[in-house]
């Protein structure tokens, strides 16, 4: 008997070393979570998203952004490293290039270059003759570690974030890296600007945690970024140079300014649509489990060393909403069924929302008339 104790006491005390000690990839910080509202207000629960119809991409997942082509076709990147071309309702697919890394954002040039970001390679562009050659991986001889979202200026610059500088897409995969820089909150996310005709990079915006979708406002002195780690989006000054949003926002200095905040869920892609409104979705709803833990480091570095199975990963629920640039919420769109998991946002065209995905094997379609709302100019 007194073997059998000594050996379930060795097991308890090994558990507990592992359990409070066992090295893990994050150092967290504590933050203050705001208190979530939920589903309430602006984003009361409603099923308006529950109508969209699914185009199935398989053997391919992962339709994490789409963009139209200047020949008028549809364009989205997979998990795989695929760039799929398809007409509109998604007859005709067929693959145009392999990035070999995991490309995420998506915009077209004035030249007709599709624009890549990809978390494993950097800035990339796909020309018009399938090559696909990189940009830019590097500023101020700094790797671009987790490139995210780009969005293309009138005057061709290529704006995009560079979403952590600690968490390597290319040691722990694109959502796994996200999710333990969030879980991390050490805010070490980037805006860049690339000038395609100097060559160069430069620091828009340092202190964001997680920064993932970009777009610019209507005069493009403005950038519209999806904080995902904060759960809201800021505006910040497009001329800035590496100002440190965090420490902007909390000073309530120039430069940079809150548009929504308090959000119901992990924003993620942004991008523009008709009449001035923005899309974003949002990947996960927030989790009282996570928000919980916010002021506890110790505690989310223990949940780590949980199996995975146990991480409090938010369950699958649809929701996009559409903004303007004065962060008034114009459309909240909801399907509480998850149907299409991870909505990491949405793309207008003449009336129709086409939603992305981190892992399904499609994307959701969705007329702006079947959802119950007709989209009026704020």
């Amino acid at each position: 008997m007194r073997k059998g104790l000594l050996i379930a006491g060795a097991v308890v005390a090994a558990a507990v070393v592992y359990l409070f000690a066992w090295p893990v990839p994050v150092e967290p910080v504590a933050w203050s979570a705001p208190e979530s509202a939920g589903y309430s207000g602006a984003h009361a629960r409603n099923e308006r998203l529950a109508r969209l119809q699914l185009v199935k991409l398989t053997p391919e997942i992962g339709p994490e952004h789409i963009a139209f082509g200047p020949d008028g076709k549809l364009y989205t990147a997979m998990l795989s490293g695929a760039v799929l071309r398809m007409n509109a309702d998604g007859s005709s697919i067929e693959t145009v290039a392999n990035t070999g890394g995991r490309p995420l954002g998506l915009d077209f040039d004035a030249n007709g270059r599709l624009i890549i970001a990809d978390a494993l390679l950097g800035l990339l562009a796909l020309e018009t003759d399938g090559s696909v050659r990189v940009l830019t991986n590097s500023v101020g001889g700094d790797p671009i570690r987790y490139a995210d979202a780009v969005m293309v200026a009138a005057d061709g610059r290529m704006v995009f974030t560079d979403a952590s500088q600690r968490m390597s897409p290319q040691k722990y995969g694109t959502f796994d890296a996200a999710l333990f820089d969030i879980i991390e909150q050490s805010c070490t996310g980037r805006v860049l600007e690339f000038d395609p005709a100097a060559g160069s990079t430069r620091i828009v915006a340092t202190g964001l945690c997680f920064p993932n979708g970009v777009a610019l406002t209507a005069d493009e002195q403005s950038l519209i970024v999806a904080e995902t780690g904060t759960y809201r989006v800021l505006k910040i000054d497009r001329g800035s140079n590496a100002i440190d949003a965090g420490k902007a926002v909390r000073d309530r200095s120039a430069g940079v300014a809150v548009l929504l905040d308090n959000l119901p869920g992990f924003p993620d892609n942004v991008t523009r649509g008709a009449d001035g409104r923005f899309w974003t979705g949002f990947t996960k709803p927030r989790s009282d489990a996570i928000d919980g833990m916010s002021g506890k480091p110790w505690l989310r570095a223990l949940t780590l060393r949980l199996p995975k199975s146990l991480w409090p990963v938010p369950a699958a629920y649809g929701h996009v909403i559409a903004f303007d640039e004065q962060g008034h919420v114009l459309l909240d769109l909801q399907d509480p069924s998850g149907k299409l998991p991870e909505t990491s946002g949405a793309t207008e065209r003449d009336g129709v929302l086409y939603v992305q995905s981190l892992h399904a094997d499609a994307f959701g379609v969705l007329p702006l008339k079947t959802a119950g709302v007709t989209p009026r100019s704020p």
